[in-house]
């Protein structure tokens, strides 16, 4: 799949059983937020400084969220969001389209 055949609009289209994941972060310590971007763009793709997206299958989000409990902390704070349904995304400003492959860098 080519990055301009990808559109959100029509997910549920083109995507089979895969979720599509928002993970939001705010990181105190520089070289800790530093691994966690590392370890999402294992499963995603950077969307702003501290937010990703990823397209995942069931068992992939589990582990990525298994992962994330390791970053976090009482001064930390991830919040990730299951988008579910044909249409949740309205995009405002820069277009940021991609193809997600089936491979994980972990």
């Amino acid at each position: 799949m080519k990055n301009e055949d990808f559109c959100f609009s029509n997910l549920e289209e083109t995507v089979d059983n895969r979720i599509l994941v928002l993970v939001i972060y705010d990181i105190v310590d520089n070289k800790k937020r530093l691994r966690l971007a590392k370890y999402l763009q294992g499963y995603g793709f950077r969307i702003q400084k501290s937010a990703f997206e990823a397209l995942l299958r069931e068992n992939l989000y589990e582990k990525m969220l298994v992962g994330l409990r390791g970053f976090a902390s009482d001064i930390d704070s991830i919040r990730v969001y299951k988008i579910i349904g044909k249409n949740q995304i309205k995009n405002f400003g820069r277009n940021l389209s991609y193809a997600q492959d089936e491979v994980i860098i972990v």
